[in-house]
């Protein structure tokens, strides 16, 4: 009896001992699964916070809530059972549906600096005023195109955390899959939620806080959010074309056409090469100006293209 107990407490100690290794090896991929997708989590970061600029303040919480669901949605449901079936039968299709989303990211992004460049184009706030005539038709219209922009930021993310998990078995894969874009997105909106209510605490500081120093924090939050949203509002246009455009010239270089992607890494070295200690800074910095050159010359054609496919409107419709 006594050593059917022993046997039964040696099973138990070597299955704990195997649950804390696999525990152990989901964690460490799982952080370098993250910290390969740094740059993609930066960028979902920066364009976030864009589509709660103009709500009341409290709105703002609900928005970025919906946005982060929506965003958890799109990871644990759509991509990650896609990721793990296309990895297995089709690991050909994954990269030209990367560059599809890629693509798509380069159209929203020239779309959205044209109009912040030429801002008596009009045509895109006419869109929004006719899809959405209340301010509840036009949250659902913003966080509808937040998540649509999401999932093309989760996949790439997704797809580069796939590419570094060494596990052979499906379970694992997915594990490490899954809580890689639970961590992410909740870093990022948690992220995303402070930047936007910043200057609320600001307001609250600088009413209560016990220090001079504190007070003078508070009404500078209050003071500077507002221009650093619309910063960071144009830096997330920004970003999605580097991103975007960062996706396609991958995509061709995996395709055998490098010419892109080695002449923006060798402009790139050649100009970073004579700045010493900030070399690698520079490096990517200028990486990511080239993508985002060529997604915006993608995006451009795109935009393009479709405004000759699509008739303009007669004079006065719509009205």
């Amino acid at each position: 009896m006594a050593s059917g107990l022993f046997a039964l407490l040696d099973d138990v100690a070597a299955i704990a001992k195997v649950a804390a290794a696999t525990l152990d090896d989901v964690a460490a991929q799982t952080v370098k699964a993250g910290g390969k997708a740094a740059g993609v989590v930066i960028d979902d970061a920066a364009v976030t916070p864009r589509y709660v600029v103009g709500f009341a303040a409290e709105r703002e919480l609900h928005i970025i809530w919906r946005i982060a669901l929506g965003s958890l949605k799109n990871k644990l449901i759509f991509l990650l059972p896609a990721a793990l079936l296309l990895s297995a039968f089709l690991p050909w299709a994954i990269t030209p549906i990367l560059m599809i989303g890629g693509a798509y990211l380069c159209y929203e992004g020239a779309e959205k600096l044209l109009h912040l460049l030429l801002p008596h184009d009009d045509h895109a706030a006419e869109r929004v005023e006719h899809i959405a005539q209340t301010p509840e038709e036009l949250e659902q219209e913003k966080i509808g195109g937040a998540i649509r922009t999401d999932l093309i930021l989760s996949a790439e993310i997704m797809a580069i955390a796939l590419a570094t998990i060494e596990a052979p078995d499906l379970l694992t894969r997915a594990v490490v899959l899954a809580v890689t874009g639970l961590v992410i997105t909740v870093g990022v909106y948690g992220a995303v939620a402070l930047i936007v209510k910043a200057d609320d605490i600001g307001a609250a500081m600088a009413r209560g806080a016990r220090t001079g120093l504190g007070r003078a924090i508070g009404r500078g939050l209050v003071v500077g959010m507002p221009s650093f949203l619309s910063l960071l509002s144009v830096v997330g246009t920004v970003a999605m074309l580097w991103v975007g455009g960062g996706i396609v010239i991958h995509g061709l270089a995996e395709f055998g056409w490098h010419g892109p992607e080695e002449v923006i890494h060798g402009l790139a070295h050649a100009i970073a090469g004579v700045t010493g200690p900030f070399e690698a800074a520079l490096d990517w910095v200028l990486r990511a100006l080239g993508s985002a050159v060529v997604g915006f010359a993608l995006g451009a054609a795109i935009l393009g293209v479709l405004r000759m496919v699509k008739p303009a409107p007669a004079h006065g419709e719509g009205h």
